[in-house]
């Protein structure tokens, strides 16, 4: 597309549409995937709407002659009308700001100002009438309200004023316009349905057609197909006809043919797919391809070369007054261009993808869907990427297909674009429309849009207006004059990237469009320069100016290194921004980010030395060592840089400066060494800084041994071991190169180390040591370390249980008394770590080191030391890798038992153990080890059930653990329990005299015998233990559990009854004592069990009831009276609920005995329990007693419900007058629970009509629906015999029996006889249809299915079987 506007012409623009010339997509990049067998329509339709394929088309540009306006659409909103309804409603106006923050303004919204200034004249002198509908070629057609068509060229010249007003006045208004693929006729459809056809060449008129369609219907769409003599029309009846010219002897005809009636749903617009030039040869467009879309579905049919459906989609649930849209476009799919169809209906496009496979099979492929927010009136491709619609609010929206993203918003409220409502209300030819026809016209606007090569064309009542793409340097350009620099540059690199959406202009090779759109970078970087000089503050306060450069110096600092343009960065841009001292130094600031992350890595000297001294006359030292270390120092003064690091204290980047800028790494360590180590010698506590200097120079050294450059980065490899080696050799040194060889001590390095702190610079050896497997050198190193630290481990003096007199502690004290001079102090810990150290490198399976035995033996000594409390735990693990690789073995090993024993190292004495096969002493170790007595009880059930142990080794395990089991038990009764249940079964009554305690017993008893536990198995040895164990276990339950034992009672079988119930007495359990009565069949007894405890709760809460109310507190008491008064409510109503318990136990016995009770040992449950709770009530009398005496109303009221079942009503009732509290008092004293008696029964009574009634209105229905369908009319579908295919009355003469079966087919008896025999003399109730059965997959007749042979195949209509009694009919 060319940049300028004024230089296009509708011809040259439109053969810039090659769709051939596509660029091609990468499947990788779009992972687009292989397609090996084209997909079914069936599959296609039932697919996941999860396709994301990318169309890829260049963006052409249409019109833009010299009389357009060009501006951007940022105009006011004046109402749209409808040229052809004066009365449509007015649309209010709606502004919306154009997204310009992330894509910029994408669409440019032009004037046809010629074609619009010629509108408004022709309406004006020639009465031509307000714009009615519109169409765009080569030229650009215009229909008038009067019947005129207004043809301009692509200059915007009025070339030819097609018909006259005359016509206009019998054909009424132009409501539809298409002009052929080769720009030479022009069809016309009018309001009262006529079509006219016209030559564009000379303005002749050629056809005037009348009979198209049916009369008293308007012309919605006349669209011509890219055959030459074919074209469709679509009318307000919602019908589709298809239009054949011909031209015969001289004569020109029309024929039309119906392809879609309005009867079966009105298609309110049509679509035929046109193809360029250069898709002439597709193979798709020899079918000529019509998309129509009616109020429920579109359908996709082929014209050529026979009429045939290719496709119906519905629309699903939708609003009635949407309007149904259609697109067509070529798309670039795998490489492979195809049409596509949008279509939407509200707010949800979908997409088609036609194709054709290497077989010759056409393909209709649903692509994924896609969503908006609004109600569409207006759907147009703009590109093949890129779809503009219109909402029903006027506003149009840019949206990108593949990403679904919508890049702009532009309101058309001042188009005041033209409505075809008349139309589609036909008013022109008196409304003969349907309702729903008319509501969908409300908002449509079919004959008002239009898009041709890239651009979309909308008709207002007073102007035509133009949308086109913005090119790519447009849309930068338009950002940069609004001053939108951060924007510019943002979108001007999303197109460097080729994530922007709609672009324009972009042409050739990826590289070659990148450098393009850079070059167009580097001039805005440089206005952006500019302009943050040109517009800084020259007054007011330092703060607003370096603001001003916060805002505008990181962009350009960003966009230069994403480019990948330092240089531009470093010369151009720095040497301007360094004329102003606040703009030097806010890009100076600037670069410490980008520094840090690694962006830049090597800076020019000049900046760098500004850098530097910027940062150090602002005290910013932090920010100079964190941006040496990552920067490329070659270029800078060593020494200076060196020094100031030292002076200011960045030890990381001097150390950084030594190993990168001269490849030392000695030197840093040696200036290390020199602060740290006098105060360490010296005896004096460190500083903070040395120790910071300190903790820096370890994990320094530790990186040089491992091959790491320090703070960060890898040493190069050549140099790694030279590195090792030489940090070796500075660690084992006999003194500093300054140092007096006669005073200094020797190996001063490795001792300021130890020193400064001996755990962390052994954990650096340890480390160090584990990666040496295969370096000779290194383990060499190792050996000379390890001596030197055994070296002075041998001068140790160590002071064995040394008396503090004042503390009165055992404790050691060290020194070493080293022999070559010196003493080396250190405090127990740290020997501790050292001897750690040296125990750990020993216990290496690998290991090549050398010690000697009476060193060794010194490590032994201290490992197993009693009194060194420090690192228990890691000691005895040392020792046991010690053990575990053979590093004791001439080790006395009755010391090391010895020695284990007594620094409680259970662990080393369990392998010492193992290893002399004495596994009963390991328990000992187990019961002593607090860390790991839990695990006792798997070792022994190890030692007892796996083989591999010999039975004296058993033996002598088993009689540890019964010498043991009450400690066993202590520590954990399940897993004891199911131990014994496993392996002493028949030590089970030994072991239980064993367990002295009760409570222990309680609990093994409890795991062993109680199956709720669930935590051993039930065992045959289990199940044998006498009913004597079980009893025992009754009488601890009874002491320490007893709310648990009813639950026990209930799921144990193996106790005696007697002895047990004997046991529940003495220990007044009455709710167990009632249970084993009850199972024992002393139902009387159990029932007087639980009366008299019935009888006692109520005793208590009578008393408690009939108390007197406590005094009034005086005034001082009141508020301690409101703090108890909480908890005086609880107590009160603890009673209650201790009655409330009881009472359900004994009600719930009562109901479960009675069933199996006659009627006199009823009453003698029943009516003592009534009594029990009808006596206490007398005693609650006065207004105190309220609310105890309703509570037992209540609860009495629960035994006259529960026991009305068994107990006839007057029984009760008579029983009830006879008691003395109620049969001696008034009636109102019984009314209650007389009245509560006859609710109940009365809502049992209703219940009971209730069911009753809707049972029988139930049954009513029924059978009054059987009668209607007996009762009904039967209509054969057909009037012959389905068997016999003749007709039912075959003789005039003779009369046959007719049987009609509720599916509507009809048989003659005699025909069903032999078909069926027998069937008809098995009643009509056993009857059934032949022809419906035998669609089912075999016939079911009279419950014997029998499988149909040689039978028609079932049709669709028949999907249910008749379970109708058939008619038998008499001719």
């Amino acid at each position: 597309m060319s940049e300028s506007p004024d230089a296009r012409s509708l011809v040259s623009a439109s053969s810039q549409l090659n769709l051939m010339e596509i660029d091609a997509i990468d499947d990788k990049e779009f992972d687009i995937p292989q397609v090996d067998t084209p997909p079914t329509l069936e599959s296609i339709l039932n697919e996941p709407e999860d396709e994301d394929e990318p169309f890829i088309l260049e963006d052409t540009c249409l019109l833009n002659t010299e009389n357009i306006d060009t501006h951007s659409c940022e105009t006011s909103s004046l109402a749209s009308s409808d040229s052809g309804d004066r009365t449509h409603l007015k649309r209010r106006k709606k502004t919306i700001e154009m997204n310009t923050t992330v894509h910029g303004s994408v669409i440019r919204h032009s004037i046809l100002k010629g074609i619009s200034a010629q509108m408004v004249s022709a309406a004006d002198k020639v009465d031509a009438g307000l714009p009615t509908a519109i169409t765009v070629s080569s030229v650009i057609a215009v229909g008038t309200s009067h019947g005129l068509a207004l043809v301009f060229d692509q200059n915007q010249a009025l070339r030819l004023c097609l018909g006259t007003t005359a016509t206009g006045a019998e054909y009424g208004a132009v409501s539809a316009l298409s002009i052929n693929h080769d720009c030479t006729r022009l069809l016309c459809g009018f309001a009262k349905g006529q079509i006219t056809m016209w030559d564009l060449a000379n303005g002749k008129l050629l056809r005037t057609i009348t009979d198209a369609h049916p009369p008293g219907t308007a012309i919605l769409h006349v669209k011509f197909t890219d055959h030459p003599a074919l074209a469709v029309c679509n009318d307000s009846g919602g019908s589709v006809f298809e239009l054949s010219f011909r031209r015969v002897m001289g004569m020109r005809t029309c024929d039309s043919r119906c392809l879609f009636s309005g009867s079966k749903g009105e298609v309110c617009c049509v679509e035929p797919l046109h193809a360029g030039p250069e898709l002439k040869d597709h193979p798709i467009t020899q079918y000529s391809l019509l998309a129509m879309a009616s109020l429920t579905k579109i359908l996709v049919i082929g014209l050529k070369p026979s009429l045939k459906v290719w496709m119906t989609f519905p629309y699903g649930k939708t609003d009635p007054a949407s309007v149904p849209q259609l697109a067509w476009q070529f798309v670039s799919v795998q490489k492979a261009v195809n049409p596509a169809l949008a279509f939407c209906r509200g707010d949800t496009i979908h997409f088609l993808l036609v194709k054709k496979d290497e077989s010759g099979t056409i393909h209709v492929i649903k692509q994924r869907q896609l969503h908006l927010n609004c109600d569409v009136i207006s759907l147009s491709w703009i590109n093949s990427r890129t779809l503009v619609v219109v909402d029903s609010v006027e506003k149009l929206h840019v949206v990108d297909r593949p990403s679904q993203e919508e890049l702009e918003t532009v309101d058309l409220a001042e188009v005041q674009l033209v409505y075809n409502s008349s139309h589609f209300k036909s008013l022109a030819t008196g409304g003969n429309v349907s309702q729903a026809l008319a509501l969908v016209g409300e908002k449509a606007c079919y004959q008002s849009v239009c898009s041709y090569g890239g651009q979309v064309v909308y008709l207002g009542t007073k102007s035509v207006h133009i949308m086109t793409l913005r090119n790519w340097r447009e849309r930068v350009d338009h950002l940069l004059k609004q001053d939108k620099f951060v924007e510019a540059l943002g979108l001007a690199w999303s197109f460097h990237e080729g994530t922007a959406k709609a672009v324009l202009g972009l042409f050739g090779e990826p590289a070659k469009r990148k450098g393009v759109v850079a070059d167009k970078m580097v001039e805005i970087l440089f206005q952006y320069a500019e302009r943050s000089l040109k517009k800084c503050p020259e007054q007011g306060k330092i703060q607003v100016m370096e603001q001003h450069f916060q805002d505008m110096v990181p962009v350009m600092v960003d966009y230069c290194l994403l480019l990948q343009r330092t240089d531009l960065l470093f010369n151009q841009i720095y040497s301007r921004l360094v004329e102003n001292s606040v703009a030097k130094g806010v890009f100076l600031e600037s670069l410490e980010p980008y520094i840090l992350s690694e962006r830049i890595g090597c800076l020019t000297a000049p900046v760098m030395r500004d850098l530097l001294a910027y940062f150090q006359d602002n005290g910013m030292m932090e920010s100079v060592e964190g941006c040496l270390v990552h920067m490329d120092i070659t270029n800078l003064d060593i020494q200076q840089v060196v020094q100031m690091c030292w002076d200011n204290q960045l030890y990381d980047a001097m150390i950084y400066v030594f190993n990168s800028g001269m490849n030392d790494y000695i030197t840093p360590m040696e200036k290390l060494f020199q602060v740290i180590g006098p105060p360490l010698r010296e005896g004096k506590p460190v500083s903070d800084v040395e120790v910071v200097m300190g903790n820096k120079l370890l994990v320094y050294i530790s990186c040089c041994l491992a091959g790491r450059a320090y703070p960060l980065g890898d040493i190069p490899e050549d140099l790694v071991p030279l590195v090792k080696n030489q940090v070796f050799e500075f660690l084992i040194r006999l003194h500093t190169a300054e140092g007096c060889q006669e005073e200094e001590e020797v190996y001063p390095f490795i001792r300021t180390l130890l020193h400064f702190d001996t755990r962390e610079f052994l954990n650096v050896l340890a480390l160090t040591f584990e990666d040496f497997k295969n370096d000779k050198q290194a383990l060499e190193y190792q050996q000379r370390i390890v001596d030197i630290l055994l070296k002075w481990r041998q001068r140790c003096v160590i002071l064995w249980r040394g008396l503090d007199q004042r503390r009165g502690l055992e404790r050691w004290s060290f020194h070493v008394d080293d022999c070559d001079g010196g003493e080396l102090r250190l405090h127990p810990s740290q020997v501790g770590c050292l001897f750690t150290f040296l125990a750990r490198q020993l216990a290496k399976p690998d290991n090549t080191l050398f010690v000697n035995r009476k060193l060794f033996d010194q490590v032994l000594e201290f490992l197993c030391s009693p009194d060194d409390d420090s690192r228990h735990t890691e000691r005895q693990q040392v020792l046991l890798e010690l053990l575990q690789v053979g590093g004791v073995v001439q080790f006395d090993e009755g010391r090391l038992l010895y020695l284990a024993e007594k620094a409680e190292f259970y662990q080393i004495c369990e392998f010492m153990y193992e290893k002399k096969q004495l596994y009963d002493r390991i328990i000992d170790c187990y019961l002593k080890d607090p860390l790991r007595r839990e695990e006792i009880f798997n070792y022994i059930h190890n030692i007892l059930s796996m083989p591999g142990y010999s039975s004296e080794e058993k033996r002598s395990v088993w009689d540890k653990t019964l010498q043991h089991i009450q400690e066993l038990v202590s520590i954990d009764p399940s897993k004891s329990a199911e131990m014994v249940s496993v392996h002493f079964a028949d030590e089970i009554q030994p072991i239980i005299t064993t367990l002295q305690d009760d409570y222990l017993v309680f609990q093994f008893l409890k795991n062993l015998l109680d199956p709720k536990e669930g935590a051993l198995p039930q065992s045959q040895a289990v199940l044998r233990l006498g009913p004597d164990v079980h009893e025992q276990l009754v009488g601890l339950l009874c002491r320490f559990s007893p709310q648990e034992l009813t639950a026990f009672l209930k799921t144990s079988q193996d106790y005696r009854l007697e002895e047990t119930v004997q046991i529940t007495e003495q220990h007044q359990l009455h709710e167990a004592t009632a249970f084993l009565l009850e199972k024992k069949g002393d139902i009387q007894g159990a029932f007087q069990v639980l009366l008299k405890t019935l009888e006692t709760k109520l005793s208590s809460l009578a008393q408690e009831g009939a108390k007197a109310p406590p005094s009034v507190p005086e005034s001082g008491e009141v508020e301690e009276a409101e703090e108890k008064e909480v908890e005086e409510e609880e107590e009160d109503d603890a009673p209650l609920q201790r009655v409330q318990e009881a009472l359900r136990d004994i009600i719930a016995l009562c109901v479960r005995t009675s069933h199996g009770l006659n009627q006199q040992q009823r009453e003698a449950l029943w009516f003592p329990l009534l009594e029990a709770m009808m006596s206490p009530q007398k005693l609650l009398k006065g207004p105190d007693a309220k609310h105890t005496s309703e509570a037992l109303k209540e609860l009495t009221m629960q035994v006259l419900n529960n026991m009305s079942t068994f107990i006839a009503l007057p029984a009760i009732i008579q029983r009830i007058l006879q008691d003395p509290v109620y049969g001696k008092g008034k009636l109102a004293e019984i009314q209650g629970l007389i009245l509560g008696m006859l609710d109940t029964f009365t809502y049992e009574q209703t219940l009971l009509e209730t069911t009753t009634s809707l049972l029988n209105s139930d049954l009513h229905w029924s059978l009054s629906q059987l009668r209607v369908a007996v009762s009904r009319g039967l209509h054969p579908r057909q009037d012959h015999c389905n068997l016999c295919l003749q007709q039912y009355k075959r003789r005039h003469e003779s009369q046959e029996e007719i049987i009609i079966f509720s599916c509507g087919h009809l048989y003659h008896c005699q025909c069903l006889q032999r078909k069926e025999p027998g069937g008809p003399g098995a009643g009509p109730a056993g009857w059934s249809c032949y022809k419906c059965t035998s669609s089912q997959g075999g016939r079911a007749r009279a419950g014997r299915p029998e499988a149909g042979e040689g039978r028609a195949p079932p049709s669709l209509g028949q999907s249910h079987e008749s379970s109708t009694a058939p008619r038998r009919l008499v001719e």
